[in-house]
């Protein structure tokens, strides 16, 4: 087995995954990329070394809507000491209940629920009694909270979210030493939403959304939440002013 330890970064060729791993990069941690495009990884993997030239960064390319190639993928980095992995890969798709687009729906199903339980068991699995191991799941306020027009979406995100949470709690029943926490952004600047929903144009965060972080601001949550002892790392509604139980807010438009 390679000697070194790493972290694992799912869904990293884009966004919170991206900055994530940059920033790991930065505390000196050596590297496991996962995504589809290679281009993207390989740039990042660039970016990586800018940041500390002593990183090691491995690319993995995976389609990880994909159950069988999920498992491939896990089964291939067997050899290498993974300190904490990271379920960052998901597609936000929105739109009306009553047409449920099952293609489209059913990629977001494997992907946001099936790879993150997948790739989770087997992490637990093999980690479970390692000193400082995490496992660090990348759910959604969509995993607490419901959204017109995203019902399906918010439905994977709470499955997330209570998994995490649940694996967590038998980890500490058990007696176990890895932790498992869920992070749970709210609006955050990237291409996710574009992508998920094949929309032409990029989205105006600025006209659609009261406040939002950026990916960058977002991956120093993650940190901070890898950092600590929460178990949740949940976007703070109230320091945006912002009431949950208020629809109307502007927050929400377009949601």
């Amino acid at each position: 087995m390679n000697t070194k330890k790493y972290i694992v970064v799912t869904g990293s060729s884009s966004g919170i995954g991206y900055e994530t791993a940059k920033a790991f990069a930065a505390r000196g941690k050596n590297l496991i990329i996962i995504a589809r495009r290679r281009d993207r990884l390989m740039k990042l993997k660039e970016e990586i070394l800018e940041i500390n030239p002593e990183s090691d960064v491995v690319i993995r390319e995976a389609d990880l809507s994909s159950n069988d190639e999920t498992i491939k993928l896990y089964e291939s980095l067997k050899d290498y000491d993974i300190e904490t992995w990271i379920n960052n890969a998901g597609r936000g798709n929105h739109g009306d209940i009553t047409n449920p687009e099952l293609p489209r729906n059913l990629d977001m199903l494997h992907l946001n629920m099936d790879a993150v339980a997948i790739l989770s068991s087997l992490y637990i699995r093999d980690y479970k009694d390692t000193e400082g191991s995490q496992l660090i799941n990348v759910s959604s306020v969509g995993g607490y909270t419901l959204f017109r027009g995203a019902t399906m979406y918010s439905a994977t995100k709470f499955f997330v979210s209570a998994l995490t949470e649940g694996i967590d709690h038998e980890m500490k029943a058990g007696g176990h030493k890895l932790r498992a926490k869920v992070l749970a952004p709210g609006a955050t600047e990237t291409e996710f939403e574009q992508v998920a929903n094949e929309l032409a144009e990029t989205v105006d965060y600025d006209k659609k959304f009261f406040r939002y972080h950026t990916a960058a601001q977002m991956a120093g949550f993650l940190l901070e939440l890898y950092e600590g002892d929460k178990t949740v790392g949940e976007f703070d509604f109230e320091s945006f002013g912002i009431k949950l139980s208020d629809a109307k807010h502007p927050y929400f438009n377009g949601l």
